[in-house]
């Protein structure tokens, strides 16, 4: 197959190496790491690569290397190539590489600022929230919520999901990627952590999403492939996370 991959550059690494040992030809276009601050304006730059390479008429598929992150990837609209993205809240999902993995560690503490070799490298900052402030992470959502569910209603389920956590503060998650290990980031990031007065926990990550999204294994628990003319839906739970409907 001849795939298109659009992708943060919090992954350039891991999916530079997948891409080397894709049985498919790959052509890669990153964003930038700081385009996640604003869910709107990343929603637009992704779709209008999404465009730009539909346009050719020479993909198989365009592969959207991105969680929800706060909604950016809600509402993509796939042109006549189909799209496939991992079932993924946000690059945490990814970088641990699963839902379960994600579920487990962070349901309890969901605003519990993390880090990666990648935030490392290509961030101005080494924490992905350094005020421990979910806004980065979740953007947007909570209006979706609003949306279906009225406010009153969008508050209650808010704040079920996310529960007042004072650890979320105060512990600092280190996601350590095998592939990425030598680089000695873990390292600054503890140093740096502990500087902030903040109690440092590291967790094995696991590359197998971002090697299944570039490799053609899109099994549909992990993703979700967009057929021709339909959008992207955000779900918002811990399994189907999103899904697709005509447009």
């Amino acid at each position: 197959m001849h795939l298109k991959l659009i992708s943060c550059n919090v992954f350039q690494r891991e999916a530079c190496l997948c891409v080397g040992d894709s049985p498919h030809v790959v052509d890669v276009e990153f964003t930038e790491l700081g385009e996640h601050v604003h869910s709107a304006s990343l929603r637009q730059l992704i779709q209008g690569k999404i465009d730009t390479a539909d346009a050719t008429g020479k993909y198989d598929a365009i592969l959207v290397l991105f969680g929800l992150c706060g909604n950016a990837a809600v509402g993509l609209r796939a042109g006549s190539t189909q799209l496939v993205l991992p079932r993924a809240h946000d690059c945490c999902t990814i970088l641990l590489g699963s839902r379960q993995a994600f579920k487990e560690h962070f349901q309890a503490a969901p605003s519990t600022p993390f880090s990666s070799s990648g935030y490392m490298e290509r961030g101005d900052y080494f924490l992905r929230t350094d005020d421990g402030v979910s806004s980065v992470q979740y953007g947007s959502a909570f209006e979706e919520y609003v949306k279906q569910y009225g406010e009153e209603n969008a508050k209650y389920i808010w704040e079920q999901m996310h529960p007042p956590a004072e650890q979320d503060l105060r512990t600092a998650v280190f996601i350590d990627l095998p592939q990425t290990r030598q680089l000695g980031f873990a390292e600054q990031f503890e140093q740096k952590a502990r500087a902030a007065g903040k109690e440092v926990k590291r967790l094995d990550g696991d590359i197998r999403l971002i090697r299944g999204l570039i490799h053609g294994q899109w099994n549909p628990e992990d993703f979700l492939i967009v057929p021709p003319g339909q959008k992207t839906v955000g779900v918002y739970d811990y399994e189907t996370v999103i899904r697709a409907e005509e447009r």
